[in-house]
């Protein structure tokens, strides 16, 4: 008799691990699945749709200009072909001017060390991905006016800030302006 209710306890034991151990699995997905949804909506964020963008010219000069309309905004660039067009401001601040059919469709603008770049607030707004390097980076996608806004901020000792406007895609912007 004292053998068989050890057993019986046992067992009772053995069941109640094993409830244990199911709500805990139960309770570990539930989490598991709400970390996964949290991710998704960083990622999501990282390259929103806003409906005005926040930064869509330089020194001027907006996609769909031509590239006469480009260089009178910014003058003589240090090196100049049909395609594209390469400025030096300062020792901290060169762009660079991307022409398709003598239409302005890319604006790239490097900041070394930062210096005189715009706070990456008023260029892609909030949350800023961090990658593991350190480095950081949003786009922004502009559907309705086929362009995106891009900040990426180097991790190395001296950073660079690049901001880049660009046409999503080339024929929308130019017949837009034709």
């Amino acid at each position: 008799m004292r053998y068989s209710m050890e057993k019986l306890r046992i067992r009772i034991v053995e069941i109640l691990f094993y409830v244990i151990g199911v709500i805990l699995l139960l309770i570990l997905g539930a989490i598991a699945s709400g970390y996964a949804a949290t991710q998704a909506k960083k990622v999501e964020r990282g390259h929103s749709q806003i409906q005005q963008p926040l930064y869509r010219e330089y020194r001027g000069v907006r996609l769909g200009m031509t590239a006469a309309e480009a260089r009178a905004k910014l003058g003589e660039p240090a090196m100049k072909s049909d395609e594209q067009d390469f400025y030096i401001f300062s020792a901290n601040e060169t762009a660079q001017i991307v022409y398709v059919e003598q239409k302005v469709v890319t604006i790239s603008t490097d900041y070394t060390g930062g210096i005189g770049a715009p706070d990456y607030k008023s260029v892609v707004g909030e949350d800023l991905l961090q990658k593991p390097d350190g480095s950081l980076f949003r786009m922004v996608r502009y559907e309705s006016e086929h362009l995106c806004v891009s900040y990426n901020k180097s991790a190395s000792v001296t950073p660079v800030v690049t901001i880049t406007i660009g046409a999503m895609k080339w024929a929308p912007i130019l017949a837009r302006l034709n």
